[in-house]
């Protein structure tokens, strides 16, 4: 975990105050006369003609000139590294004040600019040497930050400054709150050790980032099985290599029961290798946890988050549990009856039926198959809803921008400039919509550059990239999207507008760089806009009739989602609390084998089924350890933002406003619990979690009478 640098893998995870009313100031850009409407640049025309036509000139990835080939991550790996070299001689020379702070975050960002972009590449780029080059790049700054985060000297710089009160007194809040983040990474990285404890926590932290890696690779890896232990009439649904069978995933939607069945038994068979992983990085967190000062690593992982501490999470996760048990109990009620009625001679329902037969009721109660509508939903008019409604909400418009040759990984990723009507260029969206081989097939938000003010009084502009996997057009029709494609669409537009609107001083708390159960509150948000039919209506036309889509489908589309919610949702406190045993008080009672059994029957209610070990496909063990509760309570906030804010009117502008100013603006900057209470105007406790969660599962009266 890079610390210092505030580098973070995918969504990273501190953020801070926005610098307000800069429409004069250095770093506001013109709008550009080569930029063209955002929904244009996805329909199946203006693809083919972007693809055929880069902006003159050439670049490498990102616009970083050293990065038109793989060995350029060499070069700007040693560029970073001398820099920050400079940087921590400045920052231990000089006496303690602003520039201090000013140089730490200089620090951050020279390595940041180089890692969060490596982080990407590594994962997304379809050239296997670019990957490799950034992975490695990955490594050796990640080994850099660690040391760093123990360099007493350079500890001793900010200490220094943070002892000085007459200097503290002078700074302005978010200075200081920056100045305070910067000793708390020295803190968890263990800088009060004598030395030889402080190289065993480098030491460990360079280990554990090896074993995120290895565990998340082996995460997603198929298991085999010789294809004659298979019924042949099911052998056809998995990928065949000589005499074995791959299982690559669950096949949850497959609607034969016995290939259900088949591909959870083979696909979460224990792997001996994949358990040892593991079980090593559990007991490495907890070692460098406790060496650092804390007991247990969740105690570690919680500090600075909106819960605190695993008691908090603990407390959330019991009362919801106890809030669902009853309704999630009749939802298994339903699909046993379901499964029935579909299987009379084997109607126990199992862990593999959950996700298929949740799906039947939702379709034959409100006949919500996709094919329905996708039609309403092309991506060029989901991309001009989008803009329709951050430039009523928010005063922003997306238009695309050419790229240059060599700027972008595939031809068919398009550049997206965030321009607000008074402020200018905010930054900018890389867009790698669309599915191709060997791209990882997760919805995911990156930042490549973080924004910050200048030494020079210009600001620097902050760069994502938003990663979906959708379908490509076709010469008959646009890229069509699922009622789930486009919720996902907006989901990950909410992270990408957190990114622009974070517009901070400091590098280190800008955008989505906030505590991970903040981060995904602006993300959830935009799902509820995705659900109302006031906005969906502002966009959704039928790519060949126009015809609006109609209010009933919206409603019931919204309606099924609640179906089995209840079942969902404890599965859910189930995965959070399995995370919370497994980074709590070690040694471990039992294995984490037994440890999933024992939470899986107490908590989520369908039977552990011998012989397999989900655990060792929770890839979020790698990025959410300690932390995958953050969905459950991001998700109690946005709601009661939604409710409370923007249910009257989705489009209020001075609400708007208000979420821009109290909730956008701070991240890391200030406490996420104050943020929260900036929106709501009061301090939320456990049990306004619980409700605001709860109260979600209720059917709209209605609807519900409506379609009876």
């Amino acid at each position: 975990a890079a610390m210092l640098a505030g580098c973070r893998r995918a969504l990273p995870a501190v953020l801070g105050r926005a610098l307000r009313g800069r429409a004069a100031g250095p770093g506001c850009r013109a709008v550009s006369t080569s930029w063209c409407p955002v929904g244009a640049a996805f329909d199946a025309k203006q693809q083919r003609e972007l693809r055929g036509s880069a902006a003159g000139g050439e670049t490498g990835l990102f616009g970083v000139p050293e990065l038109s080939c793989p060995e350029g991550f060499q070069e700007a790996q040693d560029k970073a590294l001398q820099e920050s070299e400079h940087l921590v001689q400045k920052a231990c020379s000089i006496p303690p004040g602003p520039e201090t702070v000013m140089i730490f975050d200089q620090l951050s960002d020279s390595l940041c600019r180089v890692a969060d972009l490596a982080d990407f590449v590594k994962i997304a780029h379809p050239d296997f040497a670019f990957r490799e080059a950034a992975e490695e790049a990955c490594r050796n700054i990640g080994t850099v930050v660690e040391k760093l985060n123990t360099d007493v000297e350079l500890c001793q710089s900010l200490r220094l400054l943070l002892a000085d009160e007459i200097v503290m007194s002078s700074l302005d809040p978010e200075t200081r709150r920056v100045a305070e983040l910067f000793m708390f990474d020295f803190e968890i990285s263990g800088i009060h050790l004598d030395e030889e404890k402080r190289k065993k926590a480098v030491n460990l932290n360079v280990r554990i980032l090896d074993l995120c890696n290895e565990f998340l690779t082996g995460s997603h890896l198929p298991n085999k099985i010789d294809k004659h232990v298979l019924p042949e009439h099911i052998r056809y649904n998995f990928t065949a290599e000589g005499n074995y069978l791959q299982v690559a995933g669950l096949h949850a939607d497959c609607p034969d029961d016995l290939v259900r069945e088949a591909a959870y038994k083979i696909f979460l068979y224990p792997n001996a290798e994949q358990l040892s992983r593991l079980e090593e990085l559990l007991a490495s967190r907890n070692s460098l946890a406790q060496l650092v000062g804390y007991d247990t690593f969740a105690h570690r992982a919680l500090q600075g988050t909106m819960a605190k501490n695993p008691e908090t999470v603990r407390q959330f996760l019991e009362k919801l549990s106890d809030q669902l048990s009853k309704r999630a109990q009749k939802d298994f009620e339903m699909m046993t009856k379901t499964k029935m009625k579909l299987n009379p001679q084997n109607s126990k329902l199992m862990p593999w039926d959950h996700p298929y037969y949740s799906g039947v009721l939702r379709a034959e109660r409100y006949n919500i198959d996709p094919g329905l509508y996708s039609p309403f939903f092309s991506l060029g008019a989901c991309m001009e809803g989008l803009n329709s409604l951050f430039s009523r909400l928010l005063g922003i418009s997306l238009y695309a921008e050419q790229t240059q040759r060599g700027e972008v990984w595939s031809e068919d990723v398009r550049k997206l400039a965030v321009v607000h009507e008074t402020e200018g260029l905010l930054g900018y969206i890389y867009c790698d919509f669309f599915h191709r081989p060997d791209k990882p097939h997760q919805d995911c938000h990156f930042t490549v550059r973080g924004g910050r003010l200048k030494e020079n009084g210009e600001y620097q502009l902050p760069v994502v990239v938003l990663m979906l996997s959708l379908p490509c057009s076709t010469r008959s029709a646009p890229t069509l999207l699922s009622p789930g494609m486009m919720e996902n669409l907006f989901h990950e537009m909410g992270h990408a507008m957190h990114s622009m609107l974070g517009r901070t001083r400091y590098q280190h708390v800008t955008g989505t760089r906030c505590p991970t159960d903040f981060a995904e509150v602006p993300s959830i948000l935009m799902e509820y806009f995705a659900n109302d039919y006031r906005v969906v209506n502002q966009f959704a036309r039928h790519y060949k009739t126009g015809q609006p889509l109609p209010k009933n489908m919206v409603s019931r589309l919204c309606e099924s989602k609640k179906v089995c919610a209840a079942a969902d949702m404890q599965l859910q406190v189930f995965y959070a609390a399995l995370d919370q045993i497994y980074h709590g008080k070690h040694p471990l009672k039992k294995s984490t084998t037994e440890i999933l059994k024992e939470t899986q029957e107490k908590v989520y209610g369908l039977p552990y089924v011998p012989n397999t070990a989900w655990q060792l496909r929770f890839s979020h063990l790698v990025g959410y350890g300690a932390k995958y509760y953050s969905y459950l309570m991001s998700r109690a906030v946005a709601s009661m933002v939604w409710k409370q804010c923007f249910a009257q009117d989705p489009f209020d502008r001075a609400m708007g406003e208000r979420y821009r100013r109290e909730m956008l603006a701070h991240g890391g900057g200030k406490e996420p619990i104050l943020m929260v209470q900036g929106m709501l105007q009061k301090s939320p406790s456990v049990e306004d979690f619980v409700d605001a969660l709860v109260s979600d599962l209720d059917h709209d009266f209605e609807t519900f009478i409506m379609d009876s």
